[in-house]
């Protein structure tokens, strides 16, 4: 059941909140972007509070998070470490800037953390992004599909951990047992928290109480990976949790995880049969089949960027019917696919 006192309009950014047992939660914009907000929690350790997550890397968002520490008493001077649940921007951006305050460690999965250190060294050898062009033409779109493709912009990324945790690692977090869980699928190496010495849990992104997340297969045809396989199976473990309050990186928290996660597993199962449906005996390229799948915008009105995404979406559910039998991969250098 949604708390009273977290019902409140869509994208209305909430205010900072002592949620009782040493912890408080810190709502951080996310500037142009329709999530409206991070949700930054603090926890309270005898060195220093340890922040799960540290917002967009924005002075809007860096006035929200000292403000919020301020309101209870706090610092960025004092935090002792920053755990970020996965390297996208909204979550890992300020990491760095914390740490240059306050001489935190910060920490992420393993997986993550080989992200971000291919990230920086694309960054730093100054690669093109040619390759956002190619894959999309090996998916099937056209040239004037690709009209309003970027040919550079700014690439800023997340700090470089100090420390690379495993599942089942206990954060370095005094006098508390916060425990790693890895939930693979949004990241490779997304990581929830299961704050286990007070029944609750930090879901991130992987499980979140209105929407879904973002779970793509890039490139398009990797074939050592399965994105949403490993984020179906994550999620049904993350439902076993016997937790009190569930506590996600945007929108509210919410009680009830194992209906929550078995919600989300039957969305992507509709998702998965209305793919299946769209396939047949002559080939469709990754495009078409994106295309008539439905969305939340009608695809014509789409940006380059949100259909590239789509198309993520729609090559994540492909492997999966992939695996499970129902569809094949035509050969050829388009990617395109049949009934199995």
């Amino acid at each position: 059941m949604r708390p009273e006192s977290d019902a409140r309009p869509e994208g209305v950014r909430p205010k900072a909140e002592d949620l009782g047992g040493g912890l408080w939660s810190l709502p951080v914009p996310i500037p142009g972007n329709p999530l409206a907000y991070t949700l930054v929690y603090a926890l309270e350790s005898p060195r220093g509070p340890v922040l799960v997550d540290a917002g967009w890397e924005h002075e809007d968002a860096w006035d929200a998070l000292t403000d919020g520490l301020a309101t209870f008493g706090m610092e960025v001077a004092d935090v002792h470490g920053v755990v970020v649940t996965h390297h996208h921007p909204d979550h890992a951006g300020l990491a760095g800037r914390v740490r240059e305050a306050s001489g935190a460690w910060i920490a992420m999965h393993r997986a993550d953390a080989e992200i971000v250190r291919a990230f920086r060294s694309m960054v730093e050898q100054d690669a093109g992004r040619t390759w956002i062009a190619d894959s999309l033409r090996r998916a099937g779109a056209d040239d004037g599909d690709l009209a309003d493709h970027p040919r550079r912009r700014h690439i800023d990324p997340p700090a470089q951990p100090d420390r690379e945790l495993e599942d089942g690692d206990l954060v370095g977090l005094p006098a508390r047992r916060l425990r790693a869980i890895w939930t693979p699928g949004h990241s490779p190496g997304h990581l929830c928290l299961h704050l286990e010495d007070a029944g609750r849990v930090f879901t991130g992104d992987h499980v979140l109480p209105r929407i879904t997340p973002h779970i793509g297969l890039y490139p398009y045809d990797r074939a050592d990976t399965d994105p949403l396989g490993d984020f179906l199976a994550s999620l049904a473990r993350v439902g076993d949790l016997a937790v009190d309050e569930v506590l996600p990186a945007h929108q509210f928290r919410f009680h009830d995880l194992a209906a929550r996660t078995r919600a989300i597993a039957a969305h992507h199962e509709t998702r998965l049969a209305e793919l299946a449906a769209l396939l047949g005996d002559e080939p469709r390229t990754l495009w078409r089949l994106t295309s008539a799948l439905g969305w939340r915008e009608p695809w014509p009105a789409m940006s380059l960027q949100s259909r590239q995404m789509a198309a993520a979406e729609a090559a994540a559910h492909l492997r999966v019917l992939e695996r499970r039998g129902q569809a094949r991969r035509t050969p050829g250098e388009t990617l395109a696919y049949t009934t199995a």
